[in-house]
């Protein structure tokens, strides 16, 4: 396959960092932008993927803040040119019942879960569009598809990159441009830290990470609208 240029952000830990070690080991020599605000963790994503044969430049950022956002994607262009494959990952969970929960943890669940998407899906969709060619990845959640007591900000910000995505398709198929819409259940990773699931009942970060290079790596003539990912003995 030829070598894209991917940008995954959220890539500094747990899922997004487990998808950019399979686009080093299955695309040698692929060019990786690696986004988070996690400078430390990013580093060493960034050395692993290396190691495997990729470029891989880091680019610490806060996607849910559009002047960084702004700034993060002139710093991409300089150095690498055209994005073509995207894949908006970043995110946060924070819980508590709607009754209690602040107006601000519930706006920055929606900044760090939605917002993002739309900032960083608006800073480089143009130029895929203008290419004629370009893949989407939009990193939702069983969350939205499915309400949990506890999770208003987190499901409502979920739903909400549900409904996105599925603008982003309906203005972009016809572009050249497939969005995916991603829905993993519980996945061995930080944000699952403390949440008292068993790891047992979860899936690996590494087998949520190898469904988004199976659903890349599709001819184009077929799109993989959504994909659904549970833990097969788990119920999240």
């Amino acid at each position: 396959m030829s070598k894209p240029f991917v940008l995954i952000t959220g890539a500094s830990q747990g899922i997004g960092a487990a998808i950019a070690r399979v686009f080093a080991r299955e695309l040698r020599g692929v060019r990786l932008a690696l986004v988070a605000r996690n400078v430390k963790g990013l580093a060493s994503t960034a050395r692993a993927c290396v190691a495997l044969g990729a470029k891989a430049e880091t680019f610490a950022c806060d996607v849910s803040d559009e002047s960084a956002v702004t700034a993060m994607a002139a710093a991409v262009q300089a150095r690498f040119g055209g994005v073509e494959v995207l894949i908006n990952n970043a995110g946060k969970f924070a819980g508590a019942p709607f009754t209690e929960m602040s107006v601000a943890d519930f706006d920055r669940m929606i900044a760090a879960n939605l917002r993002s998407v739309f900032l960083v899906s608006r800073a480089f969709a143009p130029g895929m569009i203008a290419r004629g060619r370009g893949d989407i990845f939009n990193m939702s959640s069983i969350a939205g598809l499915i309400a949990y007591p506890g999770g208003a900000g987190y499901s409502a910000a979920k739903f909400g990159v549900t409904g996105l995505s599925k603008v982003m398709r309906a203005e972009l198929r016809e572009k050249g441009v497939r969005v995916c819409c991603v829905y993993p259940g519980a996945t061995v990773s930080p944000s699952w830290d403390g949440s008292g699931v068993d790891p047992a009942r979860m899936m690996p970060a590494a087998d949520v990470a190898q469904a988004f290079f199976a659903v890349y790596r599709l001819s184009r003539r077929t799109v993989v609208e959504e994909i659904v990912l549970r833990p097969q003995r788990g119920d999240v």
